[in-house]
């Protein structure tokens, strides 16, 4: 039998099979060719079309399954991963009501701290665990307030996973993990918050059924299986966020454990079963997938929204040049850029900045000096001490980070970038082969049968720190930072 995984990003729909009884990969796809695009009709805004999710996961299944050369009808279970904070509105027909107002439009902040004003910090901090920033309940609040006869016609409030999983089945679900990443769950309570729900003025009809992430969850329908190709009755047995997925699919099971991604964000996810609150404005405590009320497992989560985007600008601006000559350009350059700095928070307001907004800044340039090698590596390195400065405040919440474990993909193939990190902070980097969709299929099966794939993660690169270089890279971060607090925010 064979297990499929979709990890559904703003940039792509990615797609895998695994095989159940040895859980190696079979096969895998990314669609579109060109990223899935974001609309942007006000600065700060960032919306994508639900229904483009839905027709590349139909795109990609079909894709696979011809790829594969398999029967659909071998295919026991499915798993989804999908960009968090994403809100998703539909109607009773699963239609969207609107393009969905995703993780990185920064829009509802006034709202976010308006209810964490009037709730309190002590409320904030004991039962949502955060402070309602610019989650998904305050994107809805916005809704609420700009677009009320839109409102008016919403039968349920969706995550993207959830809306992926009704479209796939008829069924309007959503998870624990789900709900806390939007900031509706009450902790101390183990439901959702009625203060928030009252504040915001949402009724609370629009929350789906809500499901464990490991289970059978609802089965594919006629409409779902004529749609994608996969067999009708075919079990959705795992859905969750893509930095809790991550750490599933980097082998992070025990509270200590600590993933990071740097894609078109950059992330570091560490396991807990400890709660601080000390950095409660810039610190994201979530349920973790494997969170049950008597047995709690929480996620904190450091976000950089201008991680692999920045990188991106860069790169179109340069032409032509391929991401690797980019890399080999920034090795030309030393330690600190000779003074360049970049600083990438040029994606919307930052969480790990109280949720300011100050946007992209290129510090510094002596036209005397530097040329397109400083810039390249100005630019990795400014978005590596971005993540660099996120990891103290984590550390100030009380997350101990002693090495740290990365897919093989996006920023962290740079050595430049990797070294960077590893240096400033003295800690190994271990690089797994492993992708997001995998993950989510390997944790489908667990859904399905129970328990955990037993699969060891192939390790394809392990970065030490240098002791040689180490005073360097401080030096340059130390540099950086000083002019973030004087200069920037």
């Amino acid at each position: 039998m064979i297990a499929i995984g979709y990890d559904i990003g703003s940039s792509f729909v990615k797609a895998a099979l695994v095989d159940v009884k040895t859980g190696k990969p079979i096969e895998r796809v990314r669609v579109p060719e060109v990223e899935i695009p974001m609309v942007a009709q006000e600065i700060g805004w960032a919306e994508q079309d639900p229904q483009l999710w839905w027709e590349y996961l139909c795109e990609a299944t079909k894709s696979l399954i011809k790829k594969a050369n398999i029967e659909p009808e071998q295919i026991s279970s499915i798993g989804i991963s999908y960009q968090m904070h994403g809100l998703v509105l539909v109607d009773q027909d699963i239609n969207p009501l609107r393009k969905s107002i995703i993780w990185c439009d920064s829009r509802a902040t006034p709202y976010g701290e308006k209810a964490f004003e009037k709730l309190g910090k002590s409320y904030c901090k004991e039962h949502l665990l955060n402070s309602p920033g610019n989650f998904t309940a305050s994107k809805l609040a916005w809704v609420i307030e700009n677009e009320p006869e839109l409102y008016n016609k919403t039968y349920k409030f969706m995550l993207p996973g959830d809306f992926l999983v009704a479209k796939l089945t008829g069924e309007f679900q959503t998870t624990i993990t789900g709900l806390s990443e939007g900031v509706f769950w009450d902790f101390k309570n183990d439901n959702p918050s009625d203060a928030l729900f009252d504040h915001y003025q949402i009724d609370k009809n629009l929350i789906p059924e809500v499901v464990p992430n490991f289970r059978v969850q609802a089965k594919v329908s006629k409409t779902g299986s004529n749609a994608t190709g996969l067999a009708e009755g075919i079990p959705i047995t795992y859905r969750a966020g893509d930095q809790p997925n991550n750490a599933y699919t980097l082998g992070a099971r025990n509270p200590g454990d600590v993933v990071a991604t740097a894609g078109t964000s950059g992330v570091v996810y560490a396991l807990t079963d400890q709660l601080s609150g000390n950095e409660l404005t810039k610190v994201n405590t979530f349920a973790h997938a494997s969170y049950q009320p008597d047995q709690k497992t929480f996620g904190k989560l450091l976000n950089l929204n201008g991680a692999g985007i920045q990188y991106r600008w860069l790169h179109q601006l340069m032409g032509s040049m391929g991401y690797e000559k980019l890399n080999n350009m920034a090795a030309n350059a030393p330690i600190g850029s000779n003074g360049l700095t970049v600083f990438p928070f040029g994606n919307g307001a930052e969480r790990m900045l109280d949720n300011k907004v100050v946007n992209g800044h290129i510090s510094n340039i002596n036209f005397n000096v530097h040329d397109n090698d400083h810039m390249v590596r100005a630019t990795l390195e400014g978005i590596a001490f971005a993540l660099v400065y996120g990891i103290e405040i984590l550390k100030n919440d009380g997350v101990a980070i002693e090495s740290l474990k990365v897919g093989n993909d996006n920023l962290f193939l740079s050595e430049e970038f990797s070294k960077t990190i590893a240096d400033t902070l003295g800690i190994t980097i271990e690089m797994l082969e492993a992708t997001g969709s995998e993950g989510a299929a390997k944790a489908s099966i667990a859904g399905l049968y129970g328990g955990t794939v037993e699969d060891k993660i192939k390790i394809t690169k392990t970065i030490k720190p240098n002791a040689k270089t180490h005073d360097q890279s401080v030096e340059a971060y130390e540099n950086w930072k000083n002019q973030l607090l004087n200069n920037i925010i």
